[in-house]
């Protein structure tokens, strides 16, 4: 007897209907084969799945079974087809009703006891099933509230495999879930977030994080050991503005991927922030694998990514991140696949100005050699360091002002006014889908948006004469000085804005 049961696979950050064909043959001998290029967790399946049908008081024929998934040219990995795998044997041999499938999708990873787990990527599965039209959707019961952020198809969770035969046979019947409506004026949860408050001095790195948050600006802090550049990159995401429904759907779909969403929290409402170590290996940083998965620059989609010591890591490393700052997506080609997934983040990076770290120190010398210090300063290149719009020194903190008792200005009071910034950027840039800030602006926007008067064209003109600049710099330039302006309320930008945009270029070299 031939069954069919419907579940899904996720290629890249979508998912893909697939179909599993399960042909139960009572006249041959025992063996149970499974085709449709599978891979080795759904080979297992196997075995998982008999010990599941037997341990749940169901009968499974010690017979020959042939399961296809389809289509076969697609690659099958992970534990999630036990579930549907379970469903179509038990259909094949007349044990659940055929008529209770048409139109419903199944994914879970079965126990041995019979009990459905956890699996990846629920959200893109559950998208792809309500695109194709299906009514319902047969889930884990502990991913029953990431499924429910699809709108319009009904999520039934599964405990076990017992509970998911009593309620096709409508013996007891698993009630749907019932989705929590998003309260999206609630402000996220911030708490354990660094507070600006809480960091002593250093009120202009602070002002040019303000302007990288409002605008969605790539920032490097240069300054000795010490001195609060970590502390000042973890405090960035208190003041960044909340991110928006579509936004936050984004995010969540591919940390749900990435199987890293915590249980209670399915949908993520504050920004991202990814920090690698500067070991982290290629694949790592920008996505890869010989079925490739999201890496760190697209975890960091619309948050941060901070790289402390940022001369450390592999210069390799380093230059595979040109592409993604620039098209805020990133490509993996592979032999079978290419698949294309989204990175657009604020790169923050942090670095000493040396080795030892105390190259133009007023305090402590430098032990360094003039060679040391121009190959370690080296190890950036310059068109990586050309796409980073905010340049910013960071110097040793006074004594008078460590010890100080009062406290700066709160993250609440910045992140205000970088939420008016936004409000700004969205309404201008309200004709245009693909545009969330003003770093995401190309030349034709550029040329369009971010017009200045006639003493900011003036001293333009005279900064790139001067400085050098490239056509690159030369558009960051412009981009940030919109922002600045934003911050500032104006629709016009002037030479004051212009000025504090170009002071953020590096000026010199350091050795």
């Amino acid at each position: 007897m031939l069954s069919q049961v419907f579940s899904c696979a996720v290629v890249g950050l979508d998912g893909e209907i697939v179909q599993v064909e399960v042909d139960y043959n009572p006249h041959s001998l025992p063996a149970f084969t499974v085709v449709g290029l599978p891979d080795a967790a759904v080979q297992e399946s196997r075995e998982r799945v008999r010990s599941a049908i037997r341990n749940s008081g169901l009968q499974f024929p010690n017979k020959r079974y042939t399961v296809n998934l389809a289509p076969a040219s697609l690659r099958k990995e992970g534990p999630a087809y036990d579930l549907p795998l379970a469903i179509g044997v038990l259909a094949s041999t007349d044990q659940v009703p055929l008529d209770k499938l048409i139109g419903a999708i199944f994914v879970g990873e079965l126990s041995l006891d019979g009990s459905v787990r956890h699996v990846s990527g629920i959200l893109p599965i559950v998208h792809r099933a309500w695109q194709e039209g299906f009514e319902r959707i047969f889930v884990p019961v502990e991913d029953a509230p990431q499924a429910a952020l699809v709108p319009e198809i009904e999520i039934i969770p599964v405990p076990s495999l017992g509970h998911l035969v009593e309620h096709l046979y409508e013996l007891q019947v698993i009630p749907a879930y019932v989705r929590d409506e998003l309260d999206l004026a609630v402000p996220p949860d911030l708490d354990g977030l660094t507070d600006f408050a809480d960091v002593k001095g250093q009120e202009h790195v602070k002002r040019a994080l303000e302007v990288a948050a409002a605008g969605s600006h790539n920032v490097l802090m240069i300054g000795p050991p010490g001195v609060g550049k970590t502390l000042l990159a973890r405090a960035l995401p208190a003041i960044l503005p909340t991110m928006t429904l579509e936004e936050a759907l984004e995010v969540t779909r591919i940390y749900s991927v990435a199987d890293l969403l915590a249980q209670d929290k399915p949908l993520l409402r504050v920004r991202p922030y990814r920090a690698p170590h500067h070991t982290i290996s290629e694949a790592g940083l920008v996505g890869g694998g010989s079925w490739p998965r999201p890496g760190e620059v697209s975890l960091a989609h619309r948050g941060v990514l901070f790289m402390d010591e940022l001369p450390e890591f592999g210069q390799h490393t380093l230059e595979v991140l040109r592409q993604p700052i620039e098209d805020k997506h990133v490509t993996i080609s592979r032999a079978k696949v290419t698949l294309t997934f989204p990175a657009n983040f604020m790169l923050v990076g942090a670095m000493n100005p040396c080795p030892c770290g105390f190259y133009g120190d007023p305090v402590r010398e430098c032990t360094c050699s003039p060679a040391a210090v121009r190959r370690y300063q080296q190890r950036l290149s310059g068109p990586l360091l050309d796409r980073i719009d905010i340049h910013v020194e960071v110097p040793r903190v006074d004594y008078d002002k460590l010890t100080d008792d009062r406290r700066g200005e709160p993250s609440a009071a910045i992140r205000a006014r970088v939420e008016e910034a936004r409000d700004r950027q969205r309404a201008r840039f309200r004709a245009e889908a693909r545009l969330q800030s003003n770093a995401d602006m190309g030349p034709s926007e550029i040329r369009h948006y971010c017009q200045a008067d006639d003493a900011g064209q003036q001293l333009l003109n005279t900064t790139l004469r001067q400085m050098q600049l490239s056509a690159r710099a030369y558009h960051r330039i412009l981009k940030l000085s919109r922002t600045i302006a934003d911050l500032a309320g104006c629709d016009i930008i002037s030479v004051t804005h212009l000025a504090e945009a170009i002071q953020y270029r590096p000026r010199k070299v350091l050795y």
